[in-house]
């Protein structure tokens, strides 16, 4: 990994407003790359805004306008652009997505592969754990209640992601951000040695639910190296110097302070992580 500066960026979004939402993805993506970010990561279905049940011509493709738009801002920007939607998806139930814009690469994306229950009657969940390089690192995305499965993040830390990105969609009914956080991303990163960097959803949508926001991005000894709680759109920019996870990644050093804990798994007893209970 070489050093490199993210942005994250707590969103309101008003459901089924997708040219205001993209103008203010555009804002912050400007922004951003004034600031020398080179990869920006805004939440879960920002560009439709969080809903269970969304109408068919609020649904969009992955080579869509609102993409191509973003594609087009990737480019002159030279900025990574990671942002959720409501993927359309013949004759099927839509999935999740969070699509990844790399500047002169093909659009690629990453669709949710753990489904909240209420979510489960209205969208289709994805199947593929993907990685994604880009010029300076390696990146995995888990959105939302995939971060509640370890064994994911795993992967992708086995994989060769150093930093993962969770983009959420968490109302505030849900409880404390910053606190549901802290039990169990920091240990996430620290397991698995990874930078692990969220962003939630914020303010009222316009549709009837209320989002409490937050940005957290935590190193891989699992301390927090930046944050934003204060409950209103903003973006959270942050460098994330390499050195620490080349050290662990690369075990350069025999000290218990710099494990790779990952080296030392024994896949062959965990078998009952296959079973289905």
């Amino acid at each position: 990994m070489k050093s490199t500066k993210i942005a994250l960026v707590q969103m309101q979004a008003t459901f089924g407003n997708i040219d205001k939402n993209l103008s203010t993805l555009e804002k912050f993506i400007n922004e951003a790359a004034a600031q020398q970010a080179e990869i920006i990561c805004f939440p879960e279905m920002c560009i439709q805004g969080y809903s269970r049940e969304i109408p068919d011509f609020l649904l969009q493709s992955i080579d869509g306008e609102a993409i191509l738009f973003l594609k087009k801002l990737a480019q002159n920007k030279g900025i990574t652009i990671i942002a959720g939607m409501a993927e359309k998806c013949l004759n099927k139930r839509p999935f999740i997505t969070q699509v990844v814009i790399r500047p002169g690469q093909n659009i690629d994306y990453y669709r949710k592969t753990h489904l909240g229950n209420s979510e489960q009657p209205y969208y289709q969940a994805g199947n593929e754990i993907k990685t994604f390089s880009t010029e300076k690192t390696t990146i995995g995305i888990q959105i939302c209640w995939d971060t509640h499965f370890p064994e994911m993040t795993t992967i992708l830390s086995l994989r060769g992601a150093e930093v993962i990105f969770a983009p959420h969609a968490s109302p505030t009914i849900v409880g404390d951000r910053k606190a549901i956080w802290l039990k169990y991303l920091a240990a996430r990163a620290y397991d698995n040695s990874v930078f692990l960097a969220a962003c939630n959803l914020v303010g009222d949508d316009g549709n009837g639910r209320q989002f409490c926001g937050g940005s957290m991005v935590i190193d891989p000894k699992g301390n927090v190296l930046a944050e934003d709680f204060e409950g209103k759109q903003s973006m959270l920019v942050v460098d994330l110097d390499c050195a620490q996870i080349n050290a662990i990644r690369e075990r350069k050093s025999s000290s218990m302070a710099n494990s790779f804990f990952l080296a030392n798994r024994r896949p062959e007893i965990y078998k009952d992580l296959l079973r289905i209970f």
